[in-house]
């Protein structure tokens, strides 16, 4: 608690401890003792003393509301109907309200405070993201460490990373070894080890050794700087059901401003009993038509969602994505980095007949010199001799198929069956399970390579989960072979496999699907390259792989998962459901009991106490069901 809420909790506090003081002397004659005749007014005075020391902040938003010519809020409607229960003290034929005028805004200001709380802790739970926030980065200049702004390092600087402090800026660990923390990003439990060559991201906390870091970012578009983006800007984008219930507000509130006037105004003109009886009813039905249990708790509930998910290492940038998540009924997934590892190995060197298998090997790592796809990489880890890169050119690769160099002056092919058809060299199928590249000189086929990726350690269970909590079809889309396709699909329980497919292939197929969603029913595609960006965007629900995932991928997605595990995304998806469910029982409780209390109030039934219950006590137990929203299983 902040120290604007301590003053004003103290605040209140005072005031309700006044006005129990003041009611036992109302309640015991003292005040009849002391003032006889004139007993009501000192017990008025005392009320309104208590009143304004309570509300006076809210009186002047109200009035600062009216002055604007936007008055109709939840300020007005208690302004109007407190001061309304003091003024009759005015009116002898009734009993005065003083005491019932007191206690309105007493407990509106108690729920108010209550509600500030409970917003003060669900934000916490997203702006713990904000303590991975670097301070300072250490730059060693005359043999000394400095400490400067994230902001002043450039690419390429070596910065120091001691013990118990976090990763400032993305790079690459040059000198030391050490225990990374990435909890606060990942939500894992469990440190990290990294060492020379070790890609380090920023927001991690170093925990033993000192590191020795190049950084390969910005600060302004590292990894830290990027969550801290995408955190500031989740509340801005709304849900469906938090607009309309904005617009509902907006609507609802002038409608039960006038709606009380005509209670309080009308039947006494038509005969139907004392001016007092119905402006009474009047003031009681304004205190019941507050809207503050759902204008607080519905928005509070997603915020709680949105910090649950944080909390799992999962970043839903917007409630409106939230919403959408709990409706997903298709899952469509690409294989590689996704559901596979994305780390390739050569398995296999398969030669012609008569062709050194080194052959085939280097003139591969050769034509993919400049490559920095995972395949690619592969291929240059395999071969064991040194690339001269003076020695290529003309380099050009084709998209989905492969890519061709000069080495030489000789004519490298390496790719798939497609970009060997193109160019009219031969080939044959191999046996293996894998991803197979083809290899051919000035039109000669060489052989070929096989490639195998290794499949995630939790991608059945992903599947798994997915279908558990009602996923009606999971899907793999993929451009490698079909072959290799069907064994991780077998693997990990797909439903159903598109294989061979370019980039735009994707986009094709995505849309296809979404041609068959009926109803409510979502898609979410989860992809992490740079080539799943557009399929990202023209899914329902995008979901990005944070940790290997690309800078575009990210930027394209709705929700970012900060590690590697695409068991996540069932755990994100039972928080969106969770947190809809509790968003639409604070809706029907809190409208219900409105409209049986507001019933009550225009009949005469209802009195102020009853009507403080309608507005205070539904608010408080829908903000408590909203703050459920942010428990998660660990």
């Amino acid at each position: 608690m902040n120290r604007k809420q301590r003053k004003w909790r103290n605040r209140i506090v005072i005031a309700i401890a006044l006005f129990f003081a003041t009611m036992m002397l109302e309640k015991a004659g003292a005040l009849a003792s002391l003032f006889g005749a004139s007993a009501a007014y000192a017990a008025f005075a005392l009320y309104f003393a208590i009143f304004l020391l309570a509300g006076h902040d809210v009186l002047r938003k109200a009035w600062a509301n009216i002055r604007r010519g936007d008055p109709f809020d939840e300020a007005f409607l208690m302004t109007v109907a407190t001061i309304g229960a003091f003024a009759t003290i005015f009116f002898p034929e009734t009993e005065p309200q003083s005491a019932e005028g007191c206690a309105v805004m007493l407990f509106y200001q108690v729920g108010e405070l209550f509600q500030s709380y409970a917003v003060g802790k669900s934000r916490k739970s997203i702006s713990s993201m904000m303590d991975i926030a670097p301070d300072y980065a250490n730059i060693e200049r005359d043999g000394e460490l400095v400490e400067v702004d994230p902001d002043e390092v450039q690419v390429g600087d070596v910065i120091v990373v001691k013990p118990g402090e976090r990763v400032p800026i993305d790079g690459t660990v040059t000198q030391g070894s050490s225990q990374l923390d990435t909890a606060a990003l990942t939500g894992e439990s469990i440190p990290r080890h990294v060492e020379v060559g070790a890609d380090v991201i920023s927001g991690c906390i170093n925990m033993t050794g000192i590191l020795h870091i190049q950084t390969t970012k910005p600060f302004g578009e590292s990894t830290v700087s990027r969550i801290l983006e995408l955190v500031e800007n989740a509340s801005e984008k709304k849900a469906k059901t938090e607009n309309f219930i904005t617009r509902f507000a907006r609507v609802y509130t002038p409608i039960v401003t006038f709606a009380a006037i005509f209670l309080a105004i009308i039947p006494p003109i038509l005969g139907m009993g004392p001016w007092t009886d119905w402006v009474l009813r009047g003031l009681t039905f304004l205190v019941v038509s507050c809207p503050c249990a759902l204008v607080i708790s519905v928005p509070l509930s997603f915020f709680g969602g949105i910090g649950g998910a944080s909390k799992i290492g999962v970043l839903v940038k917007g409630s409106n994505y939230l919403e959408l998540l709990s409706k997903v009924d298709t899952v469509v997934f690409d294989k590689t980095g996704t559901l596979t590892s994305g780390s390739f190995n050569v398995v296999a060197v398969h030669p012609e007949a008569g062709v050194d298998p080194d052959y085939v090997l280097s003139n591969a790592a050769y034509a993919e010199a400049f490559s920095d796809h995972p395949i690619a990489v592969s291929i240059k880890q395999a071969y064991s001799g040194t690339i001269d890169q003076e020695r290529i050119k003309d380099v050009k690769e084709e998209s989905g198929h492969g890519v061709q160099a000069t080495v030489d002056e000789h004519v490298v092919l390496v790719g798939n069956d497609k970009l060997m058809a193109e160019h009219g060299s031969a080939w044959h199928e191999c046996d293996l399970v894998g991803t197979i590249l083809h290899v051919s000189v000035d039109g000669d086929y060489a052989g070929h390579i096989v490639i195998a990726d290794v499949v995630k350690e939790d991608a059945a269970e992903t599947i798994a989960s997915l279908h558990e909590i009602g996923v009606k079809k999971c899907v793999m889309l993929t451009g490698d072979r079909r072959d290799v396709a069907e064994a991780v699909g077998s693997e990990i329980g797909i439903d159903e496999i598109r294989a061979q497919l370019l980039p735009g292939d994707k986009v094709n197929a995505v849309e296809h699907l979404l041609a068959f969603e009926k109803g409510d029913g979502k898609l979410a595609f989860v992809g992490d390259g740079i080539n799943d960006a557009p399929v990202l965007m023209r899914a329902d629900v995008g979901i990005a792989m944070g940790a290997m995932g690309s800078d575009a991928a990210i930027e394209a997605a709705d929700v970012v998962l900060m590690d590697d595990k695409p068991s996540k995304i069932a755990r994100a998806m039972r928080i969106a459901r969770k947190t809809m469910r509790i968003v639409w029982q604070n809706i029907i409780f809190a409208i219900g009991i409105k409209i049986a209390i507001l019933a009550l109030a225009a009949l005469g039934i209802a009195n102020m106490w009853l009507a403080v219950f309608g507005d205070v006590g539904v608010a408080m137990i829908a903000i408590l069901n909203a703050m459920r929203a942010m428990r998660v299983d660990s």
